[in-house]
């Protein structure tokens, strides 16, 4: 009879780990190690710009050489659109490393993307799509402060009068009138343009600095935007490891006043934190990185989301970083179109590389692997499916399952050897009738190795 119990007992909690993993959101990316979300919505889609921290680490340190972008119109599935810029975008420096937190603004059609280089400042690129390219329009840093090691994690925010704001700093924080250029800013405030906000325990909170004295709770990597008449500045806090915290003000240049903190430290938490927010079609969500892709090395870093409400006031209460993150589609994805094999919601094992013909796609597939996709809306329902792959081995099969990785087996479909690994080839299979909205899961069969290369998909 107790044994009986305690068989019982671990066939619930086998259940219960199981359903944890089936149900992770967080983090929203697991093709790359991502970090310093900065989350832009434009024209109904949600564009998510990173950093990107390499898998291999070089002399123990943040390794970054790009900056990476995907987007989302239902906050659950995410789209990779790859490289969007990288330390190569800028012809003027000798950096080969040191891409660190961006952030892009749209203005007047036009994209910008503001990004540090450690140690070179800040510099802008420009582009007429939020996916790129991206070039170097003035061909020289954008802030020339002086104190370029301390020139890091930009923020910027276009004001109801037109006029821009860029702020940005480590260990204070500065900011600058941008032109309506936006590559330029006005030189007559401050000093040379550089005003630097009054660092005061009223506007960020106190805290004994590393020599002792009086410090603020600011650290790095401010996150400025406007909400209801109310300005906030959220920003990583309380020195290593970092906390996020936030200061509000009535006008984009202060007075700011310390509110308290957004995110206390957890055990998953990575050593540094950034974050970014934003408004979503009715929903609010907080951007912010974690360890937990990389079990616990700081230097490998992913990006995760969590929904929230402001309290009436436009207070915002403590935020717990969760494995859950968004537990709710906003919409759902529409699969008799084609859906890029690199739209995913979770993945096991899969990279993701891109050419210039056919852009991003979905690689090193090997046995096992998988990819979910949530809120499929099947409509009235669903009998074949078709995707588009390629290969240079004796590839394998997809198995088109429900739910997750271990559901109902809807269908599969045999892969064969296309000739090359960019060789694409569209093939197609029967499936079991499905009607309605649910999650799927595709997963990937065949032998030892890669497999075969996996562009998209869409049913009849």
């Amino acid at each position: 009879m107790k044994l009986s119990f305690w068989i019982l007992r671990f066939l619930i909690l086998v259940l219960v780990v199981g359903n944890i993993k089936l149900s992770a959101q967080n983090p929203v990316i697991q093709t790359y190690f991502t970090a310093d979300p900065a989350p832009m919505v434009y024209n109904g889609t949600v564009y998510l710009y990173t950093s990107h921290d390499e898998d291999s680490t070089v002399n123990n340190f943040f390794t970054m050489y790009d900056w990476l972008c995907y987007s989302s119109t239902d906050m659950v599935n995410w789209t990779d659109h790859g490289t969007v810029a990288s330390l190569k975008s800028f012809t003027w420096h000798e950096k080969s490393n040191g891409a660190w937190a961006p952030q892009c603004i749209e203005r007047n059609g036009k994209f910008y993307l503001y990004v540090p280089i450690h140690g070179e400042g800040i510099s802008v690129l420009v582009s007429d799509s939020p996916t790129g390219p991206f070039t170097d329009p003035i061909g020289k840093r954008l802030i020339d402060s002086g104190h370029v090691w301390q020139d890091i994690d930009p923020t910027v925010f276009v004001d109801d009068n037109g006029q821009t704001y860029l702020y940005w700093g480590n260990p204070s924080l500065w900011y600058v009138k941008l032109n309506k250029d936006m590559v330029s800013y006005d030189r007559t405030i401050g000093q040379n343009g550089i005003v630097s906000v009054p660092m005061t325990a009223e506007s960020f909170g106190s805290k004994e600095g590393r020599d002792g004295k009086p410090g603020t709770t600011y650290t790095e990597g401010p996150w400025f935007y406007k909400r209801n008449n109310l300005y906030y500045m959220i920003y990583a806090a309380n020195g290593i490891p970092e906390h996020i915290a936030y200061s509000t003000a009535p006008t984009a240049e202060g007075p700011w006043t310390y509110k308290g903190f957004i995110m206390e430290r957890a055990p998953h938490l990575a050593f540094t934190n950034h974050s970014g927010i934003i408004d979503f079609k009715g929903n609010s969500y907080f951007f912010y990185h974690d360890q937990a892709l990389s079990k616990g090395e700081g230097f490998k870093r992913s990006v995760s989301v969590e929904q929230f409400k402001y309290n009436a006031d436009g207070t915002i209460q403590l935020i717990k970083p969760t494995k859950e993150g968004v537990t709710k589609s906003i919409a759902n994805l529409d699969p008799f179109k084609k859906v890029e094999a690199e739209t995913i919601a979770w993945s096991e094992g899969l990279k993701t590389a891109g050419d210039s013909k056919t852009c991003v796609y979905v690689t090193k597939i090997e046995n096992g692997d998988y990819l979910n996709v949530r809120s499929v809306d099947f409509g009235k329902g669903a009998k074949s499916f078709e995707a588009s792959v390629a290969s240079a081995s004796a590839a394998g099969k997809i198995e088109i399952r429900l739910d997750n990785s271990d559901g109902e087996l809807l269908g599969s479909i045999d892969v064969g050897n296309t000739g090359s690994w960019l060789n694409w080839a569209s093939v197609k299979g029967k499936m079991k009738k499905i009607k309605g909205v649910h999650d799927i899961c595709l997963v990937f069969k065949g032998g030892k190795g890669e497999l075969f290369n996996f562009d998209w998909w869409q049913v009849k």
